[in-house]
């Protein structure tokens, strides 16, 4: 993992990026120096703007439909269905911008024949990434212990977990944890010897120990693992490592501590106004465009309920340093769906919804409305999702650390959001939990762009929406 403006990328994944933007700069680019048939500077150096244009919006909307997510685990040919989605949309944003603008951009024929060499280029690229980096591109770890800690990176079982991690073995440490590994993955003694830790790493190419003592006052091999870290291999705790690994912090072994002496968790002026000034543009750029379908559903909503009932729905949710603001919603309920008071989570075929509004949840469509709050400064475009005074209070009496959530502003979307379905339990408000908080942790304008992307992707599949 490389750690890009404070947030985790899988070391494969940036490669990739870095890999497909140079093919979509090179391919374009090419084709534009062959199509006026010289390579004189003084023509040159006009087509690489518009090259390096081409490029950022292709990465884009490739981002868009969900092609750089960490956890993407369809199939292939799922994913070349996706490349070429990506390019047929491209190409359209292109071809109404030559429209408007042909003096600006590319011959047509230059761009389709560029963006089909582009497309060829990435299709090898993905065949080649989806094959063989699994392979390749994994580093060795080992992991120093065998009790409830280490059980967790055992644990991981889907393979988006294990990105670019192979776990060579699991060292039991004199017997001090309570074993929780399975026999055939612990490290076994040559009769009774002590572990040789730097022979291991050589036979095994292993370049990260992870340390997952249950209980390291005692038990941690100080002088073999200094000896590792002068020798280049990295060592890292097991809360890091599933931080890096899995975009979120773990609850199970979080200590007040952890937010004390560790890095991230800082608030400053600079954050905040990058990001006031991001909700600002992205709330103004959708209302604009959103306008005329926000009107095609207030009219939906109007005609199903018989011009009875209200469009739009109020409720109360709580915000930053929990003060309580009121959170506007397209209604997607039948009137007085609460009239006793209680508050309810939505489940899954929740017989509340009406036709209308099980379509807009799916599409997101009843979010629209919160545009406005996030112009009135109660909400961000991104951060946690704003919950009910009574489930805050609920939550906080059960979860540990739930209250700092409130130490930033709620989001139309999050971190949470994209990386976890909708939360409907307790278990799930936990969970969901976790990655609110990695997210308040790292947070900066770079995460909320990825965030931004990786929402419209969702959207796009219709996930997580209930």
């Amino acid at each position: 993992m490389y750690k890009v403006f404070g947030h985790y990328i899988p070391k494969t994944l940036l490669l990739l990026v870095i890999v497909e933007s140079l093919i979509l700069l090179t391919s374009i680019y090419a084709v534009s120096i062959l199509a006026i048939g010289t390579s004189s500077p003084s023509t040159n150096h006009l087509f690489f703007p518009d090259a390096a244009m081409f490029c950022g919006v292709m990465l884009a909307v490739m981002a868009t439909m969900g092609l750089y997510r960490r956890d993407l685990r369809e199939q292939l040919q799922s994913i070349l269905l996706r490349v070429s989605l990506s390019f047929i949309i491209s190409l359209t944003i292109f071809y109404v911008f030559y429209i408007f603008y042909p003096e600006t951009f590319f011959h047509r024929n230059v761009l389709l024949i560029g963006a089909l060499c582009a497309f060829l280029g990435v299709l090898v690229c993905r065949l080649c990434w989806y094959q063989q980096s699994d392979k390749y591109l994994k580093k060795k770890v080992m992991v120093v212990g065998v009790g409830e800690r280490a059980q967790q990176l055992e644990g991981l079982r889907r393979k988006t977990d294990r990105f670019g991690v192979d776990i060579v073995g699991f060292v039991d440490m004199s017997g001090s944890d309570t074993q929780a590994i399975s026999e055939n993955r612990i490290v076994k003694r040559v009769n009774g010897e002590r572990f040789n830790f730097a022979e291991f790493f050589k036979q095994n190419n292993v370049t990260e120990i992870i340390i997952a003592l249950d209980e390291r006052r005692q038990n941690i091999p100080v002088d073999d693992i200094l000896d590792c870290k002068m020798h280049g291999i990295h060592v890292v705790d097991v809360n890091t490592f599933l931080e890096r690994q899995l975009g979120k912090i773990n609850l199970d072994t979080l200590r007040p501590s952890s937010f004390i002496y560790s890095d991230g968790f800082s608030q400053n002026q600079l954050k905040s106004f990058s990001k006031r000034t991001l909700d600002i543009v992205v709330s103004l750029v959708m209302l604009t465009l959103a306008l005329p379908l926000m009107l095609l559903t207030a009219l939906a909503i109007c005609l199903e309920s018989g011009c009875r009932g209200t469009v739009f729905y109020k409720q109360e949710r709580m915000g930053l340093n929990n003060k309580t603001f009121n959170i506007f919603k397209f209604r997607s309920m039948q009137e007085n769906a609460e009239n006793d008071g209680v508050a309810r989570w939505a489940i899954k075929h929740d017989s509340r919804v009406t036709r209308v509004g099980s379509f807009i949840r799916k599409t997101r469509i009843d979010e629209l409305p919160q545009l406005i709050n996030v112009l009135k400064g109660d909400m961000s475009f991104v951060g946690p999702r704003p919950e009910r005074p009574q489930f805050v209070n609920d939550l906080s009496n059960i979860i540990p650390f739930y209250t700092l959530r409130s130490h930033i502003k709620p989001g139309i979307t999050g971190w949470a959001q994209i990386c976890f379905p909708y939360g409907a339990s307790i278990e799930d408000a936990k969970e969901k939990l976790q990655y609110d908080l990695y997210y308040l942790k790292h947070h900066n304008i770079f995460l909320d762009i990825l965030v931004l992307l990786q929402t419209a992707a969702v959207i796009v599949s219709f996930k997580g929406a209930r």
